[in-house]
Order: C-alpha cells, then sequence, then structure tokens
C-alpha cells in the first residue's frame, strides 16, 4: 500500500477524480504544508496560512503504481499554473507533490523531468516533503458525491478516463 498526498487545485474534484481511478483504495482532503495548526477552510482560503487544499491518496501499488498515479494526476492540472487551476486563484489552488518517504522523491522528480519535455513553459508542480496535513472539514470529505451538481474544475471526460483507466 502507497500513500501520496496530490495538490491540483480545488480539492472536491480532485478527490472525486481520485476515487475513480482502479487501485485507488480511499481518499482524504485537507491543507497541506502551510504554516498554522488545524488550519480551518476560511482561515486557508481568506488568511494566508499557506496551506494547499491537497487530497491524501492511499493506492494499491499492485494495482497502480506512483509513476501511473501521477500521469494521471497531471491529466487533471495545468502543470504550468502557478497558484491557479481552473477558475480558483490563490496560493491554497496550487499544485504539489508530497511525499512522506524519500524513496518516492525520485520517482517524481523522474516523473516532473518527464513532464517538463512536454511544456515549453515551466512546470510549476512542487515536489516536496509533506511537512503537516490536517484532513478537511467532514462538508468536504467526498463533497461532489454529496452535492453532484457542485462546482468541479475538472471536466466530465477526465472522470470517465479516469474509470476507465487500464494499466499500460
Amino acid at each position: 500500500m502507497g500513500v501520496i498526498y496530490l495538490a491540483g487545485g480545488c480539492f472536491w474534484g480532485a478527490q472525486r477524480y481520485f476515487d475513480c481511478l482502479p487501485g485507488v483504495l480511499s481518499t482524504e482532503v485537507g491543507y497541506a504544508n502551510g504554516r498554522t495548526a488545524d488550519p480551518t477552510y476560511e482561515q486557508v482560503k481568506y488568511e494566508g496560512t499557506g496551506h494547499a487544499e491537497t487530497v491524501k491518496v492511499t493506492y494499491d501499488e499492485a494495482a497502480i503504481s506512483l509513476e501511473e498515479l501521477l500521469e494521471m494526476y497531471y491529466r487533471a492540472i495545468d502543470p504550468t499554473s502557478v497558484d491557479r487551476q481552473g477558475g480558483d486563484i490563490g496560493v491554497q489552488y496550487r499544485t504539489g507533490v508530497y511525499y512522506t518517504d524519500e524513496a518516492q522523491r525520485a520517482v517524481i522528480m523522474a516523473s516532473l523531468a518527464a513532464l517538463q519535455e512536454r511544456y515549453a513553459a515551466p512546470i510549476a508542480v512542487e515536489c516536496l516533503p509533506l511537512e503537516n496535513f490536517y484532513p478537511a472539514e467532514e462538508y468536504h470529505q467526498k463533497y461532489l458525491e454529496k452535492n453532484p451538481g457542485g462546482y468541479c474544475h475538472i471536466g466530465p471526460a477526465l472522470f470517465e478516463a479516469a474509470k476507465n483507466y487500464k494499466r499500460p
């Protein structure tokens, strides 16, 4: 079992997207790598805590590798956008891959280098050790399941692509 923390803009859509992927065992949305302990959504949004809206992804390494998971993550973000995804703007909407195991770092860095080869603009995805992660309030967990018409910067086609993902 592997665990990785992925920041990809608004965590509502990112969580739903990762939940669609075969091999993902569980997800939890929260706030990562900020300057304050136990922030609320309002603090993250309005008080400059420095946290990123992040999804903790627990996955079956026999069913989907970290490399594959990262490739699917890149499909759901604009990796060249700084502090913005879709209509969401602010430091909390930055992109980032936060790891808890140093062995993951080499995989992430190689993946980001390969991603950069596909873009002329610089890649803006952070690769950092996870400093902290605080679960978001319950109403944010599985938000789009509870609110099917809720806002999402990820289009329906990507959810379908995730559901139909087949290993290469």
